[in-house]
C-alpha cells in the first residue's frame, strides 16, 4: 500500500457548498451496469484480479482462533493451486489483499501469517464498529490495541450523528485522532452510507474523511441494511465497497466501475480494495468452471 495520508486542512466553505445531482449519478451508475461483461479467459483473468483487492473478512461473534487461522490460509491460497497451475498463474504470488477480523482476533491473524511465512497485511476493524456508538476515549484505545497487537490496516467507522446534523469539523477532528492512533498503520473510513440519508452527505463525507488523512473510504460495515451499491460508488473517490457483494459477476461490475471512473492505474490493491466474506467462493467457482466446464460440487473447493 502506498504511503499513509497525512492529510489536510479542512475546508468547511466547500464542503458546505456540494449539491450532489441525484438524476446523473443514478444515469450513469445505470450505464455502468449495463455494460456487457467480460468472457471466458478474460474474465478469469479479471476474476483473478479481484481476488487480489479482496479484504478476506471475518467478522461474527463466534469467531475463534481455529477459524481465523482458516480465513488466513485460504487468504494465502485462494484459488487452488491445480486450478491456478491450468491458468499458468500458479507462480504469481496470487493472495488475497489482507485479512480483516476485529480487535480481539489480531493476535490469531498475525500469529497464523507469520507461521505461514505470510505478509500478508492484518485488518482489524475499530472504533465500535459497527455502530461508532461508544465514547471517544474507548474507540481511541481500541485503534492502539489493534496495532499494538500488529494490525497494519485498521477500519476505523465514523460518528453518523456527526454527520447527520451537518458537524462536519467535529467529524473531521474525530478522524484525526484516529489517524494520530494509528501510527504507521494505514486507515480505511467507513462511511455506513444506508445510513447518511442523501448522496450529498455521502458525497461530505467522503471529502472530509479524506482531508482528515484517511488512506481508504469504505462504503458500509456490512451491517446495515444498505451496503454498497453502484450509485453511491460514483458519489465516492478512492473507496472500498462492502457489504452484499457475494458474487463473480458483482465483483466483475466494481472493477469496471473503476475502470471507467478513475482508469487502469487503481485496479491494485494498493488504491481499491474488495470488502467480503463470501465473494472468494464464488470466484474461485467460477475460475473452477472456466478450468474444467463444470461446476464444483460443495466439497471440491476448500472454504475460507
Amino acid at each position: 500500500m502506498s504511503a499513509r495520508n497525512p492529510g489536510t486542512e479542512l475546508d468547511l466553505d466547500a464542503i458546505s457548498k456540494v449539491r450532489v445531482n441525484t438524476q446523473a449519478v443514478l444515469k450513469r451508475a445505470q450505464q455502468i451496469q449495463g455494460h456487457k461483461l467480460l468472457k471466458k479467459q478474460w474474465q478469469a483473468a479479471w476474476l483473478l484480479k479481484a481476488v487480489t483487492c479482496i479484504d478476506l473478512t471475518t467478522l461474527a461473534g463466534d469467531d475463534t482462533p481455529s477459524n481465523v487461522h482458516r480465513l488466513c490460509l485460504k487468504a494465502i491460497q485462494p484459488i487452488r493451486h491445480d486450478l491456478l497451475r491450468k491458468l499458468d498463474m500458479n507462480d504469481k504470488g496470487v493472495t488475497t489483499a489482507a485479512v480483516c477480523v476485529y480487535p480481539s482476533r489480531v493476535a490469531d491473524a498475525v500469529t497464523s501469517l507469520k507461521a505461514a511465512n505470510s505478509s500478508l497485511p492484518v485488518a482489524s476493524v475499530a472504533t465500535g464498529f459497527p455502530a461508532g456508538q461508544t465514547p471517544l476515549e474507548t474507540r481511541l484505545q481500541e485503534v492502539r490495541m489493534a496495532v499494538s497487537d500488529g494490525a497494519t490496516e485498521i477500519d476505523i467507522v465514523i460518528n453518523r450523528t456527526l454527520a447527520l446534523t451537518g458537524q462536519w469539523k467535529a467529524m473531521y477532528d474525530e478522524i484525526r485522532q484516529f489517524r494520530e492512533a494509528c501510527g504507521d498503520a494505514h486507515m480505511k473510513t467507513i462511511l455506513a452510507i444506508g445510513e447518511l440519508g442523501t448522496f450529498t452527505n455521502v458525497y461530505k463525507a467522503s471529502m472530509v474523511a479524506m482531508m482528515a488523512g484517511s488512506d481508504f473510504i469504505k462504503t458500509s460495515t456490512g451491517k446495515e441494511s444498505v451496503n454498497a451499491t453502484y450509485p453511491v460508488a460514483i458519489v465516492m473517490v478512492g473507496f472500498k465497497p462492502a457489504g452484499g457483494i457475494r458474487t463473480a459477476q458483482e465483483s466483475l461490475v466494481w472493477l469496471s466501475l473503476i475502470k471507467e471512473e478513475l482508469g487502469n492505474d487503481w485496479l491494485c490493491p494498493q488504491l481499491f480494495r474488495l470488502g467480503a466474506s463470501s465473494l472468494l467462493a464464488d470466484i474461485e467457482r467460477q475460475i473452477y468452471h472456466h478450468v474444467t466446464g463444470q461446476y464444483a460440487a460443495y466439497h471440491e473447493l476448500p472454504m475460507a
